[in-house]
């Protein structure tokens, strides 16, 4: 008591039940104590927020739009990002069966945090601002698919936050239920991502070249404002179809 009251002397600020809660699942490994991190708890809030201002990004851009059904995606980034949902929701289940639920945490907070609210939402915006109703409305519908879903598994392990944002979103893809913790958990079976190897190479691939000019700008002090032209050193002719393909996203 002691030890703690001279290292929170001004007392402990406040995180959030949920974060706390993904705090003590993420660093529940086996065969050891909980070494309790309070910036782990900081962390986990801002994982938190970060999903609040996903959600809120998704129903703006789809205010007015509603659709049932499973998603028909027309580009490659729907592609990419049903073939990961489907990945992610095999690694929960192992997880669950394994009661690793730090490696639970660990592969929905990378998906959630890296693959769908840093990258899709950035590759939906083309589409979602472009000329091509089709694919405008296809990813709505895509970005509202994977986001329930997403809600639905971090559930367990977040469930406040889950719950206030699956109320809004489900109402969208026709989806009646009082309440997230009633719905059926995500498995793999769910989401028809077979077909989509290609799609996911290609998006992969963008993410080097985005990944490889941002260290380069970082490096060279360039900055982000400044246009520069994009060179590739050996490449081949699927390196310029995926040119052709992704250049509004690399613009």
């Amino acid at each position: 008591e002691k030890a703690t009251r001279k290292e929170f002397g001004g007392g402990i600020a406040p995180h959030g039940a949920d974060a706390l809660r993904f705090t003590m699942a993420a660093l529940a490994g086996p065969g050891r104590d909980i070494k309790f991190d309070m910036a782990r708890c900081e962390g986990y809030k801002n994982f938190c927020n970060k999903l609040w201002n996903a959600t809120r990004f998704a129903l703006m851009n789809t205010e007015g739009f509603s659709a049932a059904g499973a998603p028909q995606p027309k580009t490659d980034a729907e592609r990419w990002i049903l073939s990961r949902l489907a990945k992610v929701s095999a690694e929960a289940a192992e997880h669950f069966e394994n009661y690793r639920f730090d490696l639970l945490s660990q592969a929905l907070y990378d998906f959630a945090w890296n693959e769908f609210c840093d990258w899709f939402v950035e590759l939906a915006k083309p589409a979602l601002s472009g000329s091509d109703a089709g694919a405008a409305d296809s990813t709505r519908r895509t970005l509202l698919h994977v986001l329930e879903s997403l809600l639905r598994l971090l559930h367990p392990l977040i469930p406040f936050v889950t719950e206030e944002l699956w109320r809004q979103v489900a109402p969208k893809l026709g989806i009646d239920g009082a309440t997230v913790s009633s719905q059926h958990y995500p498995q793999a079976a769910d989401f028809d991502a077979e077909d989509y190897a290609d799609a996911e190479a290609d998006i992969e691939w963008l993410k080097a070249v985005v990944s490889a000019v941002r260290s380069i700008r970082s490096t060279l002090g360039i900055s982000p404002a400044k246009q520069i032209a994009l060179l590739f050193r050996g490449g081949d002719a699927v390196d310029a179809a995926r040119i052709a393909t992704f250049s509004p996203q690399l613009s």
